[in-house]
């Protein structure tokens, strides 16, 4: 078959995302283990191990069911000899410490009975001085038949001191770089790619793609997946904006960073911790934005891709490879639930980084991958609550999914826009200012004359009377959400 273009699977639009690190998230007493881990609650370090695994992952199901969330993206799985699992020593084995591929195969089963879909981290730009191929020259030199695999320019191997004489992702000699121009490397990675889906994954979520600089090899990989299963997700990490890879031939969406610093550049304000945000994934430290230039920045970003694309973005606040949104400004709660209000209401699938629905705090890596702290004594109750009732309002109302997305007021700190499809229009205002605002807002076309508004978030009510909504108070940094 031919993988088809200018579509993105319906799933993701309808989805809410979790996003694990496997070692972090939950322990098992079922996955049998060596010694020698931190402590769970210790901070965590570069190198060490707490000892989550996909086991765990499966006995928190209800968690995260309860919560709303309906697709989890695991950072990756595979055989590795680090906490983070991005040195892949073998792309068919689930790491031991996790369990193994049994483990894989009974939490799948497990979250796909609940209706929750499973994205995994596909690290196809580089391997790890363990994966047998590259161990192979290593351990034969110049005479191994695996030479070609990778991009070598010397011997012996600088593979553990000075500097290394082959190609490896940001210079770090554990991660050699593929030579996807080999057309074994190019077999060997999309046979990876079908044989999890043929296991029953769920998409995709590639590692550095832009470091494969080869629309072919992207076009082809999509092939593969969508032979395997059309309903697959395919998103890629690209920070920058991606319209080259958002054309239909090559990714669904890419996780949405651009978003991401807009979010913080505007629902930071004054709160945002500037030398905390020199970690932000490469990119600038936002400035602040008042919601005029927000409300265009996040307009802009449905505009420069199609919409189906555009409706299938992975939209983030943080993640594994940055501060938390919660540090970033400052540990102010109330901030970091009216983002991720304004995320359950936009176009896009939220997704939800392990621990900030309960406060968890982090600085760059590896602060920023703390473990789960699963007694909830330890946990912002509130904010868990606050943010299970938006996500069960996008799951309740389908145009907060798919509906249009019209930008109506942006003054100040207040931001005001609608979504809108053939059943429902729903009005959505965010306040940021340390003071109540009372606005009117233009309605017409929208909404009829004598509609009565209900807010979604409290007992607040509306009424459209010629066109408009008038007097609409916003509570001091807080939103409505009138449907």
């Amino acid at each position: 078959m031919t993988a088809e273009l200018n579509h993105t699977p319906d799933w993701v639009k309808n989805a809410v995302f979790y996003q694990i690190f496997p070692d972090r998230f939950a322990w098992s007493r079922r996955v049998e283990k060596p010694g020698n881990f931190e402590t769970w609650d210790s901070a965590p370090t570069v190198n060490g191990f707490k000892g989550g695994d996909l086991l765990g992952v499966a006995e928190k199901l209800d968690y995260l069911e309860d919560l709303g969330v309906n697709a989890i993206y695991f950072n990756p799985i595979f055989q590795s000899a680090s906490n983070h699992r991005y040195h892949t020593h073998d792309y068919f084995q689930v790491d031991p410490l996790l369990g193994g591929n049994k483990a894989f195969k009974e939490l799948l089963n497990e979250a796909h009975k609940r209706g929750i879909r499973v994205v995994l981290d596909g690290v196809f730009n580089h391997s790890s001085r363990g994966f047998f191929q590259f161990n192979h020259i290593l351990e034969v030199g110049p005479k191994s038949p695996y030479l070609d695999w990778f991009f070598v320019r010397g011997f012996p191997l600088h593979a553990y001191e000075g500097t290394p004489n082959y190609d490896c992702w940001w210079s770090l000699p554990g991660l050699p770089k593929f030579n996807t121009n080999n057309p074994q490397v190019r077999k060997y990675i999309f046979n990876v790619a079908r044989y999890w889906l043929e296991q029953g994954i769920d998409g995709w979520r590639l590692d550095v793609p832009f470091e494969i600089d080869d629309d072919d090899f992207w076009r082809e990989f999509r092939e593969v997946v969508k032979t395997a299963n059309p309903d697959a997700y395919i998103v890629g990490e690209i920070p920058t904006e991606a319209q080259r890879w958002m054309q239909g031939d090559m990714f669904d969406a890419v996780m949405n960073y651009q978003l991401t610093h807009a979010c913080l550049a505007f629902f930071g304000g004054g709160r945002i911790d500037r030398a905390l945000a020199e970690g932000m994934l490469g990119l600038d430290v936002p400035e602040t934005m008042d919601a005029a230039q927000f409300a265009r920045r996040a307009q802009e970003l449905l505009s420069i891709y199609p919409q189906e694309f555009a409706y299938a973005q992975l939209n983030l606040l943080d993640s594994h490879d940055m501060p938390r949104f919660l540090s970033l400004v400052s540990e102010d709660t109330q901030r970091l639930y009216l983002a991720y209000l304004f995320m359950m209401t936009y176009p896009g699938a939220p997704c939800i980084y392990y621990g900030d629905e309960i406060g968890l705090t982090g600085g760059v890596d590896p602060m920023c991958r703390k473990a789960f702290p699963w007694s909830e004594s330890a946990w912002n109750t509130n904010l868990r609550d606050k943010i299970r009732d938006l996500t069960l309002l996008r799951h309740a109302m389908p145009v907060l999914r798919t509906g249009a997305y019209l930008p109506l007021l942006s003054q100040g700190s207040l931001l005001v826009y609608a979504r809108k499809d053939s059943e429902d229009v729903v009005i959505v205002a965010i306040n940021l200012d340390n003071s109540p605002q009372t606005i009117s807002v233009r309605v017409d076309g929208l909404l009829a004359d004598d509609t009565l508004l209900q807010d979604q978030i409290s007992d607040k009510q509306a009424e459209v009377k010629a066109g408009e909504i008038r007097d609409l108070t916003i509570p001091r940094m807080g939103a409505v959400i009138l449907a």
